[in-house]
């Protein structure tokens, strides 16, 4: 199985996945761990990945052409077909978020 993360922290997951269960799935060769920078797919002279929310508001947004193009980039990395898994910052906050609130 190959996992690639598409990331603009690409350093932050080696330490992490080459730890405890993924670590050992990854040098029994059940795994492949792949990180990978978006910043690297950006047509922009700075790298630039980062735009501003449609509807106004704070926050960032995640520029869509730099990862549309490293999506399809590392899909092209291997021939067995992908299954894409996709983070969002919608859904319910857990049972800690008051806690961390409070603090």
């Amino acid at each position: 199985m190959r996992i690639d993360v598409l990331t603009l922290f690409p350093e932050m997951f080696a330490p992490v996945l080459g730890a405890s269960i993924p670590g050992r799935a990854a040098t029994a060769g059940l795994v492949e761990f792949h990180a990978h920078d978006v910043r690297a797919w950006s047509t922009d002279k700075h790298r630039k990945v980062d735009d501003r929310p449609f509807g106004g508001g704070p926050g960032m947004v995640m520029m869509c052409q730099p990862l549309v193009d490293a999506v399809e980039a590392v899909e092209k990395m291997d021939e067995r077909a992908a299954c894409r898994v996709l983070l969002t910052p919608q859904g319910e906050r857990g049972p800690y978020w008051k806690w961390l609130r409070l603090k």
